[in-house]
């Protein structure tokens, strides 16, 4: 069975995140997304634990079922803050439990090592060695991801805080990782070029990190995979062994946050090969920059640019609809009335997003969108990757270009519109 996964989500109980986050949200949305299972996010945390217990019942597969028949899994994300190396080091890290009686016991671990319930993301003051070591006595069959790995405050290869290989991060417990979540400033290709992707030996899932229930966050990054039923499993199975694992929906890595080296405040940002003439010293306020997930990847990496393994998987490059429907609609507010508009009438005509991003015909988009030519072609060219990007840098978004036009999201503006709607 084809399955369309985004098992890294948050509650509303972790920091920055709607409140308006609820499961019932969560799975509305998902729907209207094209997503087929998701995690249940922060399972930890005493709140949203008890709605999920509340709202979800688990089979004896390890899924977990609303009432409507959507399945979710046992999910969480952990952040590490601690030194190795003479080091300052944060790294996040998803967790995934095989049913509710494990993930009972890593809440008991949870709280042997400190608070669990002031943020849906708590913080620990251990070495993730010791935390994979420990958990994997509890289950094997739990799984532990590291994060949006190439990010540069909490990426376990970040440049702020992180490793330059699994093995330096986890040590001897690095045999119990299997794969690392891309995130959004990076993709499998860059992904690739890394010593240990280029043995095939650790997998590239990619899952959303959302915090929130809307279709512009949530599914923006996804994994692909064809299982012959759906369980536990034979999920871990999959992500353990890349058999069963079809692909990864990712954004344009241009378009994260944390793609190019830059300063948010001096309104600056560079290539790596720019960011090498200047030291890594802003032009600007003459302090040092931060650096991205671009330049991080050229220093570390084992290969070339454009290397390709031999069992890569594929990957498809996507910019969520309401972004795409914003710029054609030259707004800047993607919950605003308009694009709700189209938005609503495209889900209505093609049942899905990612139905309408990856699949529907380009005769039938024509034939009712007709007046709106710009929107198809934005479309079209999303699929095909053909959309160009100014990347972000130190906590901006990218910028999509389509025709001589530039598309900026304002954050603040789409927060105001979010309010506005929810209330």
């Amino acid at each position: 069975m084809k399955i369309i996964a985004d098992l890294h989500l948050h509650s509303r109980f972790s920091q920055a995140t709607s409140k308006n986050t609820t499961l019932e949200n969560l799975e509305k949305y998902a729907k209207i997304k094209g997503l087929t299972l998701l995690g249940t996010g922060d399972f930890q945390h005493p709140e949203w634990n008890k709605e999920i217990k509340k709202n979800l019942k688990e089979d004896n597969k390890g899924i977990l079922w609303s009432k409507t028949n959507f399945p979710f899994i046992w999910q969480t994300e952990i952040s590490f803050m601690y030194s190795q190396g003479g080091k300052r080091r944060a790294v996040h890290l998803i967790v995934f439990s095989p049913n509710g009686k494990t993930s009972e016991k890593i809440i008991d671990y949870l709280k042997s090592k400190g608070r669990i319930d002031y943020d849906g993301r708590p913080i620990f003051g251990i070495n993730i060695k010791q935390f994979v070591k420990e958990v994997k006595e509890i289950d094997d069959k739990i799984e532990i991801i590291p994060a949006h790995a190439f990010t540069p405050w909490f990426g376990i290869y970040g440049s702020d805080s992180g490793f330059d290989s699994l093995e330096e991060a986890f040590g001897e417990q690095s045999k119990h990782i299997y794969a690392i979540e891309s995130g959004m400033s990076a993709d499998p290709q860059m992904i690739w070029r890394l010593k240990e992707f280029v043995n095939e030996k650790i997998n590239v899932v990619s899952f959303s990190d959302s915090h929130s229930f809307w279709p512009w966050r949530l599914g923006r990054e996804a994994t692909l995979f064809d299982l012959e039923e759906l369980s536990y499993e034979n999920l871990i199975r999959a992500i353990r062994t890349s058999e069963g694992i079809i692909g990864t929906i990712e954004t344009p890595p241009e378009y994260g946050k944390y793609h190019y080296d830059g300063h948010r405040k001096c309104n600056f940002s560079c290539s790596p090969e720019e960011t090498l003439k200047l030291n890594g010293i802003c032009p600007v306020c003459k302090n040092y920059l931060t650096i991205g997930v671009d330049y991080r990847i050229e220093k570390i990496s084992l290969k070339e640019r454009g290397f390709k393994p031999k069992n890569k998987k594929p990957f498809y490059k996507l910019t969520p609809l309401h972004e795409l429907i914003a710029f054609y609609l030259k707004t800047t507010q993607l919950s605003g009335k308009k694009v709700w508009e189209i938005y609503n009438f495209l889900i209505e005509k093609f049942e899905n997003e990612i139905n309408i991003l990856l699949n529907v015909s380009e005769e039938i988009l024509r034939k009712e969108l007709n007046e709106k030519e710009e929107l198809i072609e934005l479309i079209l060219a999303n699929r095909e990757g053909k959309i160009d990007v100014a990347p972000g840098y130190d906590g901006v978004y990218g910028k999509i270009k389509f025709k001589g036009r530039e598309f900026s999201l304002e954050e603040k503006k789409e927060e105001k519109e979010k309010q506005k709607k929810l209330f």
